[in-house]
């Protein structure tokens, strides 16, 4: 299963959610293709270093991160989008109208999955079922009073406060969503 992360400039949120996820994933982490890229990235910079900090306090590894341009091959490749922003979600189906199922940003994906009953998931039998079935129903869960909610803010040149905030959501949500994947395994 590949799983991408998309953020703005592919150095902040979307890095440090591919690397905390591998992290929770743990052992079961190799059955998994874990990856990001950014609707605005330049090519190959290296990981901005508070979001690094934050990543590595998490338990992922930011060192080998460079980042990428988000290309229309790279979003039609992945079976799980998992993006920072609903503007990067946009820019996702923008780029390959097919990942529309596929796509979502990391809070509303573990919001879904965390207001389905058990009973929803009868039946699901893999990681690529379970995206199918968490884009169908979808619409059975009450959205955020503020859409804006699903949202993860863009900590970049902000205050090392910030850093944590945003990266202690990333990872709330990416708990939920790595706990889901691995009873599939």
């Amino acid at each position: 299963m590949r799983v991408l992360f998309v953020c703005s400039g592919n150095i902040c949120r979307s890095p440090l959610g591919a690397q905390v996820l591998t992290a929770r994933l743990g052992g079961d982490a190799p059955a998994f293709t874990v990856e990001s890229a950014g609707t605005i990235a330049d090519d190959g910079a290296a990981m901005d270093g508070a979001a690094a900090a934050q990543s590595a306090r998490l338990g992922g590894d930011p060192s080998a991160h460079r980042s990428r341009y988000l290309t229309p091959s790279i979003a039609g490749a992945a079976d799980l989008v998992l993006t920072a922003e609903r503007s990067h979600r946009a820019a996702v189906v923008s780029l390959a109208p097919r990942a529309a199922k596929r796509a979502f940003t990391i809070k509303q994906f573990a919001r879904v999955l965390d207001g389905l009953e058990p009973s929803d998931l009868d039946g699901v039998e893999s990681a690529e079922q379970l995206v199918e079935r968490v884009a169908r129903l979808r619409g059975t869960v009450s959205p955020p009073a503020d859409p804006a909610d699903d949202d993860v803010d863009d900590p970049y040149r902000r205050s090392e406060a910030t850093h944590k905030r945003v990266a202690d959501e990333i990872d709330a949500a990416l708990a939920v969503i790595a706990d889901a994947l691995r009873a599939l395994r």
